[in-house]
């Protein structure tokens, strides 16, 4: 970023009323403030979005209204006979009073200021005589331009019969759906625009390696705060001092929930943070209809889906100095999760008490306990880390595909989900990935060196598996 030229280059979103200008802004600025409507002309006043890393000023966009009169226009533009150069300031000043050239001054005037173009359509309808006229004005601007075809809805796709007539009109065209685009496909968009004038490569090519090395930087963060996020959820615990006249079985079941609240929360902060980290933060993101983390985590289903294999988990529960609760818990997918998990905990490593057990002196997580107490947790489970793995990986393929500019609360292409098998990615991993895991699991009960270095070769797991899904390979 040291050597970024000065040149900034900006870019109008131009087009017909409703053909998605707002949403493909918002998506190539990862801006899921700016305002999208279907109804038209809901843009009245072209709005200038600056896209900063690390505060420096790199790209910019500009959402504008849509052209009204465009074949009221175009009649001006031939028959101006001046400057072409000047075409645009001279119309401006023309009609800069007339209310009904308005939308066309609005949307002209980034364009004289020096802007390109990126025009937009809706691919599912077909060519108009108004799209016509639109394009001739654009080509007689003489700014570069690129054409967009943003197919919005499911149904009939022109995208032949319009890519036929941009080949008359622009310098470059590209099929760019601001309801689906990740990160992949904003970056080859702005391949596309180095196109489109040779003075603004360098600047453009500064624009990708800046956009690259921020995505990489969001990466490692979001690996840090899911590695942090399991390392506190593996050490949580909850506790009770018991009177003489406390009930146990009620104190059982409130620190049950108590936990399993507890857990929820951490998880809560950590899917926040992800989310923050890829700037959804107006927008209040819904989870998609078929998204396995819809159900709870404690629930049957998502121990039934998540996870290891029966056979992976008795393995996993053997290295791990996992007993029968362990078992039982993995082979009922966790619907036993309290009672089970804690008599894992209890007969095998005791992290997990249950009963008015003598512990007085012993070292939890910064506490001493002493006394007649309840303890739920740390859990002992092996199951219980892949689960929370594959549901912080599930949340991270959900962020980083959601595009900023949708708006709707579904994701469509999905309704329907096979629920006879495994579903995470935990299932997939190799014997060695599953040995690093179980260091990891280990480590917050033993040698301070070795779980220091299997926290670090965990978070090279887990940014590896961040990468494949990023790839779309798992």
């Amino acid at each position: 970023m040291k050597d970024f030229p000065p040149f900034v280059p900006e870019f109008a979103v131009l087009g017909h009323p409703n053909e998605g200008k707002s949403s493909v802004v918002s998506t190539l600025t990862e801006d899921d403030g700016i305002r999208v409507s279907p109804v038209p002309g809901e843009t009245q006043v072209s709005r200038t979005y600056t896209v900063k890393i690390d505060g420096k000023k790199i790209i910019r966009f500009v959402d504008t209204p849509g052209f009204q009169v465009p074949r009221q226009t175009l009649a001006w533009f031939r028959e101006y006979g001046g400057d072409p150069g000047k075409i645009l300031d001279q119309f401006i000043e023309t009609f800069r009073l007339d209310p009904f050239f308005a939308d066309e001054c609005e949307l002209m005037g980034p364009v004289a200021r020096g802007a390109g173009i990126i025009y937009v359509v809706d691919g599912s309808r077909p060519v108009r005589p108004d799209d016509i006229a639109e394009m001739e004005i654009l080509r007689l601007t003489g700014r570069p331009r690129m054409a967009i075809i943003n197919s919005k809805q499911v149904g009939k796709d022109y995208t032949r019969e319009w890519k036929q007539e941009f080949c008359r009109y622009f310098n470059s065209i590209r099929v760019f759906n601001s309801n689906t685009a990740d990160f992949k496909e904003r970056i080859s968009m702005l391949e596309s625009l180095k196109s489109i004038d040779q003075e603004w490569e360098e600047s453009l090519s500064c624009v990708i390696l800046a956009f690259r090395a921020e995505w990489e930087k969001r990466n490692r963060l979001a690996c840090a705060y899911i590695t942090l996020g399991l390392e506190k959820s593996l050490c949580f615990f909850v506790s009770e001092r018991l009177s003489s006249t406390a009930d146990p079985v009620g104190v059982q079941e409130k620190l049950n929930l108590s936990f399993q609240k507890g857990i929820k929360k951490i998880e809560k902060e950590m899917f926040n943070q992800i989310k923050s980290l890829f700037k959804h933060n107006l927008y209040d993101y819904p989870l998609p209809d078929y998204s396995l983390l819809r159900h709870d985590l404690f629930s049957k289903k998502t121990w039934e889906l998540l996870g290891l294999t029966k056979k992976q988990l008795l393995v996993a529960g053997a290295v791990v100095g996992g007993t029968m609760g362990v078992v039982i818990d993995g082979a009922v997918g966790g619907t036993s999760f309290g009672a089970f998990a804690a008599l894992g905990g209890l007969l095998g490593a005791g992290s997990v008490l249950w009963g008015g057990k003598k512990i007085a002196q012993k070292t939890g997580p910064g506490i001493i306990l002493g006394g007649d107490r309840f303890q739920v947790g740390p859990n002992e489970n092996p199951q219980f880390l892949y689960v929370l793995l594959d549901r912080a990986l599930i949340y991270y393929a959900h962020i980083i595909n959601r595009s900023h500019g949708r708006r709707d609360m579904g994701d469509p292409g999905i309704n329907k989900m096979d629920f006879s098998s495994k579903k995470g990615i935990s299932v997939t991993l190799s014997k060695d990935q599953r040995n690093t895991c179980t260091r990891f699991f280990k480590s917050f009960r033993g040698n301070v060196i070795k779980g220091k270095k299997a926290i670090s070769g965990f978070a090279v797991l887990v940014e590896l598996l961040m990468d494949k899904i990023a790839k779309e390979e798992i």
